[in-house]
């Protein structure tokens, strides 16, 4: 089915043209990549097809039956109703058909006989739209969406205005998903995500039932959701067909020929000027040096997209370092009551690549900064080895430059001398062109300075570099500009990211943090993940309750309560299958009664029966409900008795 149709799309900004005649269909089936260089449309064609704004030229076409959901990168705030109470609010359409509904059943036992038959087929209609929506199992369908987003059920009654602008827009992004719409529009959803979420995320979207137009600098991602992707240059859109990875091997082969004919071309405009500029003020030429001229105004320039081009950046060399460059021993930090770091004994290196994992809260962002001497509310032993200069970079970076200079003024204040030449480059490389590097620094939104901040940092020689969260604000170019240069640095590097790509091309170890435990994953992040899938197969439920019930040998008392709750649950279990088993024989039943002549030619009877069919399935729901929270609790507990 087609979601949505633009066609001959144009918009310009001022005297450019940011879309120029752009043709796209949407369907309930795409799953589409938007691509393309910084500042060439991908946010504006996304709110021109979602309807949020209108082009100047060309048209949108949506049927009125396609319900569409565009949610923007950023600007989202939610204040004043519960984590719940907000979410709730994504079945608010929902519950204006039930309102229809309900209307048109009191209009069925009322109405002439002639107009019967169309008010209950609309009354099926509705209720078929209601059923397949997932409100009647809204409850379940809420928490699957907002713990695989992150939130913790202890949070889902907490107010919107407690969540700060990250979680703000993972609160946006659940109601989205819950909305199920025919064709949802995400524009940098996985800005916001940690590595879970990411991963949740894309297994959510591959099952979506709509049409899927996104915008990520996530490859991996990328690769695990689209089939499709559309680039934006120049004005025009270009559709590949493959994932991320297979349009980027089309596009450098595309990128090849594209330079041998820009160097052609070059050479032919280079002989055309040299001709003007030898004869053109000799009378003998003249007519000559003006045929050049004319050849010269007729020749279509090609551009390089500047989003495609490969830069290859050398940041200089790291001074030397003894063997040991880290020495941690029991280290402890808390939040108050919270151990975040517990007893952590750690051994750094010099070269070592460790990338720190975990969830969001676990404490990674805490640990780069006690390593990087930020931090000194800790206990325990922390050491730095023989000649070590250690590099810091940090979300906040960004508010500690000289407001007051330009981009480019900041960086040439503490360049190296020999690097100096090239900052114009690397500021292009990291999302500076042109006269982007004469802005101020007080101009610059956060992502901005953030970026300056971490061009800056590379610049200077450290051979310890502690990096949180390099990768945000920067596009798969950029990120690709920070990775060959990490790749190649000779010095040692901690990290945390959320970028899977990044993290597998770059980390030798992996250090994992969860509720204050730790533990060090002697290999790549490949081998990271096989080994925490292990373990998650081993062990079901919370990992850090079993382990410290463990700890300690169950006393018979204890062993025998354990062994009493089993049985009890199990017996719960059983009882709660049966009665799901026999409540979906009376649904089905309903179901079967509605479909004799004899009940849904009756308007009474029609009514009765769908009220019947809408109440069993709801009871259905909450004992499912019941059943896997009881087999959720059982086997816990037979783990903790194992």
């Amino acid at each position: 089915m087609t979601t949505a149709t633009g066609i001959g799309i144009g918009i310009a900004f001022g005297d450019r043209d940011v879309l120029k005649d752009v043709n796209i269909t949407l369907t309930d089936k795409s799953r589409i990549a938007l691509s393309g260089g910084n500042g060439s449309g991908k946010s504006t064609l996304m709110k021109i097809l979602s309807g949020v704004n209108p082009p100047d030229r060309g048209q949108v076409s949506i049927p009125k039956s396609v319900r569409t959901y565009y949610l923007p990168q950023s600007g989202i705030v939610f204040k004043d109703n519960t984590l719940l109470e907000e979410v709730e609010g994504a079945f608010d359409h929902i519950r204006e058909l039930e309102a229809e509904m309900d209307k048109i059943g009191h209009e069925l036992t009322t109405c002439r006989e002639d107009k019967h038959e169309k008010l209950l087929f609309e009354h099926n209609e509705i209720h078929e739209k209601i059923v397949e929506s997932g409100y009647y199992s809204r409850e379940g369908e809420i928490t699957k969406i907002l713990q695989g987003l992150g939130f913790d059920l202890k949070e889902f009654n907490k107010k919107t205005s407690e969540f700060s602008g990250g979680w703000q827009m993972r609160i946006a992004l659940a109601k989205a998903l819950l909305q199920r719409p025919q064709l949802i529009l995400l524009d940098e959803p996985t800005n916001y995500l940690d590595i879970e979420a990411r991963d949740w995320l894309g297994s959510f979207l591959k099952v979506f039932t709509g049409g899927v137009l996104i915008v990520s600098h996530d490859r991996f991602f990328l690769d695990q959701v689209v089939d499709h992707v559309a680039e934006l240059f120049n004005g025009s859109l270009k559709l590949y067909k493959g994932n991320y990875s297979k349009y980027e091997k089309l596009r450098e082969i595309e990128l090849e020929e594209l330079l041998r004919q820009y160097k052609k071309q070059q050479e032919e405009i280079a002989k055309h000027e040299n001709f003007i500029r030898r004869f053109k003020a000799k009378a003998s030429k003249a007519t000559q040096a003006g045929s050049h001229e004319k050849a010269l105004e007729k020749i279509e320039r090609i551009e390089i997209p500047t989003s495609m081009q490969k830069m290859n950046i050398t940041f200089p060399k790291p001074p030397h370092s003894g063997k040991n460059v880290i020495m941690l021993e029991d280290l402890n930090r808390s939040y108050g009551d919270k151990k975040v770091i517990n007893h952590l004994d750690l051994h750094i290196e010099k070269n070592e690549k460790l990338v720190i994992a975990g969830k969001n809260g676990a404490g990674k962002s805490t640990l780069l900064r006690v390593l990087a001497g930020v931090d000194k509310d800790y206990t325990g032993s922390f050491k730095l080895g023989t000649d070590v200069k250690v590099g810091y970079f940090s979300q906040d970076h960004g508010e500690k430059l000289n407001e007051n200079n330009t981009i480019l003024e900041e960086l040439e204040s503490e360049s190296p001398t020999d690097l100096i030449p090239k900052l114009r480059g690397l500021l292009g490389a990291f999302l500076f062109q042109g006269d982007d590097v004469f802005k101020a620094i007080k101009v610059l939104s956060g992502g901005e300075k953030n970026r300056v901040s971490l061009l800056k940092l590379l610049l200077k020689p450290f051979n310890l570099l502690i990096l949180d969260e390099p990768t945000n604000h920067l596009d798969l170019g950029s990120k690709d500009v920070l990775l060959s240069a990490l790749t190649e640095y000779e010095g040692t590097l901690i990290f945390v990211s959320h970028d899977r790509y990044f993290i597998e091309r770059l980390a030798t170890k992996v250090l994992h943090l969860e509720n204050g435990e730790h533990k060090l994953y002697l290999g790549d992040y490949n081998y990271y993940k096989a080994k925490r899938d292990e373990e998650c197969l081993n062990i079901e439920g919370d990992y850090t309750e079993i382990k410290e019930v463990k700890q300690s040998k169950l006393s018979r008392d204890e062993d025998k309560k354990l062994k009493n709750l089993i049985q009890k649950l199990e017996r719960v279990e059983a009882e709660l299958l049966t009665k799901i088993e026999k409540q979906g024989e009376i649904t089905t039943s309903y179901h079967n009664q509605m479909a004799l002549e004899e009940n849904y030619s009756n308007p009474q009877k029609a009514i009765e029966i769908q009220n019947k069919i809408k109440d069993s399935e709801k009871l259905e729901e909450k004992l499912t409900i019941e059943w896997e929270e009881t087999l959720i609790e059982l086997e816990e507990t037979r783990e903790l008795r194992s």
